[in-house]
């Protein structure tokens, strides 16, 4: 069965859920028989009759490099909590059918963007005033009229680019494959060329062996003065060594990072101090709503795969997200 093939069908589901009890709930509550697997399962291993599991990357963070000779076992569909796919072994697709849960955190993540710009662009965590002395005007800046750059243009990519431009904001955007061809979206040549022009750049791109890398020192060094670089998909795609040159020497002017490489970075990394960055615990992703949408879809695609149709957003092993 190829990567877009439909499902030969099951007679019956039985689903092993890596996202928890409160997860493994909602599935039940549509009628699919679930086990809960705790990070102590491997979910390589899973119970003989299981044909269907639920995960996230964390949970193969100590998978074997090679493929263990009971894999796939009855495991015919894969349910991933993630859109991207670097954090599975390659042999996880030999046999099942994988699906990523690629637009099911595009709202949040398109909100925590606007707000690390809005954030930027106001100074809006250094206005508070502890005193008389501090009353005192500002010139502030704003969204409006500013060029977002967009490294990246799936379904997170959209979701920003809709917010920006209800800001009144230029966007430009950069894909991997096939021109950008959306209202209000001016296509872009390169990376380069967005970071030049920007006054705020975006990565919303997987991280490939293409891409790792993909901003470099020449590309942060010939920046626009006063960029803002935004950073919500991987660690690895930006030079962080050349990240810090950037900041303190070069014409970088903040950067807002939800992720990093390794995660988290160790005791005393200069990302935790430094001036111009601001760190998150890669949770843009999250909101309250974010186990509703990836349960949806879930069950949806485990549906549609148990009565022999394809599921959504099914990928290879060769595939970004």
């Amino acid at each position: 069965m190829s990567e877009t093939d439909g499902a030969a069908g099951l007679e019956k589901v039985v689903a092993a859920c890596q996202l928890g009890s409160a997860f493994a709930a909602i599935l039940r509550e549509a009628g699919i028989e679930t086990r809960v697997h705790g990070p102590d399962r491997p979910p390589w291993l899973p119970d003989p009759d299981v044909n269907v599991i639920v995960t996230q990357p964390r949970c193969w963070a100590d998978a074997p490099q090679e493929q263990p000779p009971e894999w796939p076992g009855a495991v015919r569909f894969i349910q991933l909590g993630s859109a991207g796919i670097d954090g599975y072994p390659r042999w996880m697709f030999n046999g099942p059918v994988v699906a990523t849960s690629r637009g099911v955190a595009a709202p949040p993540i398109s909100e925590y963007v606007l707000a690390a710009m809005l954030t930027v662009a106001k100074e809006f965590d250094r206005l508070a005033v502890r005193g008389p002395a501090g009353w005192k005007a500002r010139r502030l800046g704003g969204l409006y009229g500013a060029r977002l750059g967009l490294v990246g243009y799936g379904a997170i990519g959209e979701a920003v680019a809709t917010r920006a431009r209800a800001f009144g904001m230029k966007v430009s955007a950069l894909r991997r494959r096939g021109a950008v061809a959306a209202e209000g979206v001016e296509p872009a040549a390169s990376v380069a060329e967005l970071a030049a022009t920007c006054d705020h750049l975006v990565l919303a791109l997987p991280l490939t062996p293409e891409s790792r890398g993909i901003i470099s020192r020449e590309v942060l060094m010939q920046a626009k003065p006063g960029l803002h670089l935004v950073n919500i998909s991987r660690g690895g795609l930006i030079d962080q060594q050349a990240l810090l040159e950037a900041l303190d020497n070069g014409p970088l002017g903040f950067a807002t990072l939800d992720v990093a490489e390794p995660e988290p970075p160790p005791e005393g990394h200069p990302f935790y101090s430094h001036p111009k960055i601001r760190l998150t615990p890669h949770i843009s992703w999250s909101d309250s709503d974010t186990q509703v949408r990836l349960g949806e879809k879930t069950i949806a695609n485990i549906r549609a795969f148990a009565a022999g149709r394809a599921p959504r957003d099914v990928v290879g092993p060769d595939s970004a997200y």
